[in-house]
């Protein structure tokens, strides 16, 4: 009897074949034109900002406040780092709501006890404690973690147009420039 040995097959190369090879090839790249810099407490550079509130609108203005805090006007913004700047809020007595805001809009809040759900307009608030008026709006655009907290910190808030923190020589800033 006589055998052959077994011919090698021969296999086409198919289309699918060559598309997977051209995926498998790596590409090299320079390590340096791609990587993501991300910023930390030693390497962020905080700045102190002087912010006149007269006729401003308070939700333009806290919206503003809020994202220089929050270091989104700096091209090395990082989400989980406190990479804003110090705001220093003067004249927040004469702030500005539109509308009916000023007589419609309601804050409640709750003591802890039965009963205890307190309600109060702006109007009311801003004749005994005009800061805190600014100091709502603001904190409820920021984090709600110990970021959030920590970002809260930076901001100061006064009614009339003195403030303590002249060493600091903050940069005055007009807040209508800032997107």
């Amino acid at each position: 009897m006589h055998t052959e040995s077994p011919s090698p097959v021969l296999r086409r190369e198919t289309r699918y074949d060559k598309r997977k090879s051209k995926r498998n090839t790596k590409r090299t790249m320079s390590t340096l034109s791609y990587k993501t810099i991300s910023a930390n407490k030693k390497t962020v550079q905080k700045e102190w900002v002087l912010v006149d509130a007269e006729n401003q609108t308070v939700g333009r203005l806290a919206t503003r406040v809020a994202n220089i805090l929050r270091g989104k006007t700096k091209p090395c913004f990082t989400p989980h780092v406190d990479c804003g700047d110090n705001v220093i809020i003067i004249n927040a007595e004469k702030i500005v709501f539109t509308g009916k805001k000023m007589t419609d809009k309601i804050y409640q809040h709750y003591t802890g006890y039965p009963g205890g759900q307190r309600e109060t307009t702006p109007a009311k608030v801003l004749a005994t404690h005009p800061e805190r008026v600014l100091e709502h709006a603001i904190r409820g655009m920021l984090p709600k973690n110990r970021l959030g907290a920590a970002l809260y910190r930076n901001l100061y808030i006064y009614a009339g147009p003195e403030h303590p923190h002249q060493g600091q020589n903050p940069k005055v800033i007009n807040i209508n420039d800032i997107r």
